[in-house]
Order: structure tokens, then C-alpha cells, then sequence
């Protein structure tokens, strides 16, 4: 099997362009904050320069390390589903469920590789401008210089590497299971999420004003309660279109369409609520604690710039992934769906209804996640502005949140128009036949 999976990575290498670009962004991303670990090792650094550093590779390391293995899984997941009646002829000519697992787990270790290797370049480069943010900040000594070591390495090997492994076993499996799927283990994991943010986020009026920490509770709240949402995307996404009342054929048949595909379409969802919960709340509670030290005339001191620069990091490294995420899935579903295009104008469709039916898909799971996006960052910003201001609402969150809405809507709605319209190219009864 490890033969085969490698002679199919060769003769067919753009079914896994995408797994190669997850693979390649995130190990460029583990490595180069896992360098930092390498440079505050170095002989010489001063103990303030080395705790920067390695607060700042173990925080979005860990990050880094999630988001990796969440943008690897989504998009196994659309490949492999995509390839079960390819996986089912497999099974039917003889093999085992385990041959199956170990070809595919072979091809995604195969990519990761690869893309591994092409992560070293770009990820030495960039620990040494992120160490230069850090020098110009005055956050480590301009003396120290930055070192791409083993620590640095063997993490991003390991961590694609187990990543891809771990994901495209577990997408295999989904596939080729057979009878109903165990939903109750997700519904309890997704309800204990949401009870622990709750309490996260109601723990901050524990806090004093003037506490280091009083960020914390409310920013893990915010994304505990995401998570929370993001495990029950689908069961919302089904609640959600069945109260929609859309008139017209194609807002009636795109509520249609996402109830029957509410299962395939829950990584989407997962994405967008993840995404905008995260990046909402994030960047609101960093812009209320920026303003009310401005307005109390104090300097920030090290450890506050330190956070700073801690959460618009993240912010940045969640927003490259889940949209590489999105675009990633919504390609790969989008193009899978070429055989019911197809079939929906011979049946008298127009290409301009498809792609109308395909814009309201899109507009609804974007409205969908960033409601439940926005919730649960609001339930992590106003405890936090409360205590720290005494206001409810901070003035911030509105355009923050708009400006996240814009981009999930962008990204999206670009995303699934474009590849429709590239499907739409090919001629109805060649669509049809080639997915017979």
C-alpha cells in the first residue's frame, strides 16, 4: 500500500496541492516560533530576552500547533470524501479497511514531507524578522541574534508529520465506516466546552481592574464557548435553515441544499465561527486594554507589550489558516459538486440561477457563523469591559466585528462564485457523464 500511495501522489499531484499547502504553512509557522526557542538557548542572552522568547514560541507554538492539525484534517477530509467510490472499488477488488487507512495515511506523510522540506527556508526568514519586531520593540536586546537550531526542526517535522498522519487516518475512517456515526461523544464534548466558557468568561468578575491577568478568562471564555459552537455546527446549521423562511427558487433551494448537507458542510461552519469569535474577541479585548492604559497616562511595561504582540500574532496566524481553510474546503466541495450543476441545467437551470443558488449558500453559512462567532465573543468582551471600564459594550467591537464579518463574507462568498463559475464552464452533459 505505501507503494501505491506513493504512485499516486506521482501521477495525480494536484488532488494534494492543497494538503501540500496546509502542510507548508503550517510547519513554516511552527518552526519559525519554535526558532525562538533555539535563539533564547543561545550563550549569552539575558534571562529578560529568553523569557520573551520562549513565552512567544510556547503560546503560538501551541496555537500553531492546533491550527496545523485542524487545517491538514479539514482538508483530508473533503479529499478523502471526494474519493469514496474510488476508496468503495478498492474495498470491493480486496482490501481491508486497514490497507485502505495505511495508503492514505502514506500519501498525506508523503505530502507532509514535502512540504516540510520546503517549509525551512521561509520559516528561517521569518524567525529572523519576528526577532527583529521583538529588537525594535525593545523587547529582547539588539544583541542577540537569532539561531534556527534542532528545537525549531524536529518540532515542525514532528508536528506536520503526526498532523497529516492523525488526520488522514481519522478522514479514512469517516469513510469508510459503515452504520449511523457516534454523535453523542461530539454533542458532550461540545457541551462541556460551552459550560467551561461560561464559567471562564463569568470568573473575570472575580478580577480586579488592575489585575495582569484579568484578560485571560475572558479570551479563553470567548474561544472555549467557539469551540463550544464550532462542535454543534452542524445541528445549528439544520436548526437555523429550518426557520428561514426564503422565497424564490434559489434562496428556497439553497436552504434545501444546506439541510441535507449540513454533515459536509460543518467544517465550513467550524471555520467561520472559530474564525470570527477568536479574531473578534481578541482584537477588541487588546484595543479596551490599549485604550485604558492610554487614558490612565501610564507607560506600558514590558510584559503588556508582550501580550500585545502575543495576541495580534495569533490573531494573524488563526486568520492565514482558517482562511486557507475555508478557501481549501469550499474549492473542494464547490468542484465536487460539478455533476448536480450539471444536472440542474439540463433540467432547465440557467447558468445565472446556479450561480444565485450558490451566492445564497454561501451568504447563509456566512450569516450562520458569524452570529454564533459573534456570540461568543461577546460573552468573553463585555465581563472584560465591565470590569475594566465599566462599560457593557466597548465601542470597538462593532467595527471589529464588521471588519470580520467582511472578511468571512469575502472569502466565502469569493471563494465558492469563483469555483462555480469555473465548473459552470464545462458543458452540462460533460459534467453529468464524467461523475456517472
Amino acid at each position: 500500500m505505501l507503494s501505491l500511495a506513493l504512485r499516486s501522489v506521482r501521477h495525480r499531484p494536484g488532488r494534494f496541492l492543497a494538503t501540500l499547502l496546509a502542510a507548508f504553512l503550517g510547519a513554516t509557522v511552527v518552526m519559525t516560533f519554535n526558532s525562538l526557542h533555539d535563539t533564547a538557548a543561545r550563550p549569552g542572552v539575558d534571562p529578560a530576552s529568553a523569557d520573551t522568547l520562549g513565552l512567544t514560541a510556547g503560546v503560538v507554538g501551541g496555537y500553531g500547533t492546533l491550527l496545523v492539525f485542524f487545517a491538514i484534517a479539514s482538508t483530508l477530509t473533503v479529499t478523502v470524501r471526494q474519493r469514496a467510490a474510488e476508496l468503495e472499488l478498492l474495498r470491493c477488488s480486496g482490501a481491508t479497511p486497514a490497507q485502505l487507512g495505511r495508503m492514505v495515511v502514506g500519501e498525506a506523510v508523503a505530502v507532509a514531507l514535502a512540504g516540510t522540506a520546503l517549509a525551512v527556508g521561509p520559516a528561517v526568514l521569518g524567525g529572523r524578522a519576528l526577532l527583529g519586531v521583538f529588537h525594535d520593540g525593545g523587547q529582547v536586546a539588539g544583541s542577540v541574534e537569532h539561531s534556527f537550531g534542532p528545537v525549531a526542526l524536529w518540532s515542525g517535522t514532528g508536528v506536520t508529520l503526526l498532523a497529516a498522519a492523525g488526520a488522514a487516518l481519522l478522514a479514512v475512517r469517516r469513510v469508510t465506516r459503515r452504520g449511523p456515526r457516534p454523535t453523542r461523544a461530539r454533542r458532550r464534548l461540545a457541551y462541556a466546552a460551552l459550560a467551561a466558557g461560561a464559567v471562564s468568561t463569568c470568573s473575570t468578575f472575580a478580577f480586579s481592574a488592575t489585575d495582569e491577568a484579568l484578560m485571560a478568562p475572558a479570551a479563553y471564555g470567548a474561544i472555549l464557548l467557539s469551540v463550544g459552537f464550532a462542535l454543534l455546527a452542524a445541528r445549528l446549521l439544520t436548526a437555523v435553515t429550518a426557520r428561514l423562511p426564503l422565497g424564490g427558487a434559489a434562496g428556497w433551494l439553497a436552504v434545501r441544499n444546506l439541510r441535507e448537507r449540513a454533515g459536509h458542510l460543518a467544517g465550513i461552519l467550524m471555520s467561520l465561527i472559530l474564525f470570527t469569535a477568536v479574531s473578534t474577541a481578541t482584537l477588541t479585548l487588546q484595543s479596551v486594554e490599549s485604550d485604558a492604559v492610554a487614558a490612565s497616562g501610564r507607560v506600558k511595561t514590558v510584559d503588556a507589550k508582550n501580550m500585545e504582540t502575543l495576541n495580534l500574532t495569533v490573531v494573524g496566524i488563526i486568520a492565514v489558516f482558517v482562511c486557507l481553510m475555508l478557501v481549501n474546503s469550499l474549492y473542494a466541495a464547490t468542484t465536487y459538486r460539478s455533476g448536480e450543476f450539471g444536472r440542474q441545467r439540463l433540467a432547465g437551470a440557467t447558468p445565472g440561477q446556479v450561480l444565485g443558488t450558490v451566492g445564497a449558500e454561501g451568504a447563509l453559512l456566512t450569516v450562520v457563523g458569524v452570529l454564533f462567532g459573534t456570540l461568543a465573543a461577546l460573552a468573553g468582551v463585555v465581563p472584560f469591559t465591565v470590569v475594566r471600564t465599566d462599560e457593557v459594550v466597548p465601542d470597538a467591537f462593532l467595527g471589529t466585528g464588521l471588519a470580520m464579518a467582511a472578511v468571512a463574507a469575502a472569502v466565502t462568498l469569493g471563494t465558492s462564485l469563483a469555483t462555480a463559475r469555473r465548473v459552470l464552464r464545462v458543458p452540462a452533459v460533460a459534467a453529468v457523464a464524467s461523475t456517472a
